[in-house]
């Protein structure tokens, strides 16, 4: 029997908040937090409409998800990203202690695999869920900025 909860079903819900941050011309990353097939935080990149540079996904995914939670650790969640955290985001994630990362595109310049970052080590990590839907959007994005200037 298939599973309504997949890990596509989440990435789904993710591209989703990536298109709402490029909807408001940020860089279109979104991220949600899940527990017991439950997403109990949404999220997209706000640098832009903050002026914050932590203003990452994934930073107010964490943020949402512990104030929903009440508490500061996320060990029995997990983080669903369009694209590999950056080593900002990884150490953020980290500190929480979050139980699972899936992210969809990889960043090879700027990601924390590249940036040999260290996750928590109860922490799993596993890539390439909807890659291409992923990095389409943000190709997309970036091929528009460059035609603008």
């Amino acid at each position: 029997m298939l599973d309504p909860f997949d890990d596509a079903h989440f990435m789904r819900k993710a591209l989703m908040e990536a298109e709402a941050a490029y909807e408001k011309g940020e860089i279109p990353i979104g991220a949600v937090v899940v527990v017991a097939d439950r997403i109990i935080a949404r999220a997209h990149n706000l640098t832009e409409l903050l002026n914050d540079v932590t203003a990452h996904a994934e930073m107010q995914a964490i943020t949402a998800a512990a104030n929903y939670l009440g508490g500061k650790y996320l060990k029995e969640c997990t983080l669903y990203v369009t694209i590999e955290p950056c080593q900002m985001c990884a150490g953020a994630l980290y500190w929480s202690q979050i139980g699972r990362i899936v992210y969809g595109a990889r960043d090879h310049q700027r990601g924390c695999i590249e940036m040999g970052t260290k996750l928590h080590p109860k922490t799993t990590m596993e890539g390439g869920v909807m890659e291409e839907e992923c990095s389409a959007i943000l190709k997309r994005f970036f091929i528009e900025k460059r035609n603008l200037n």
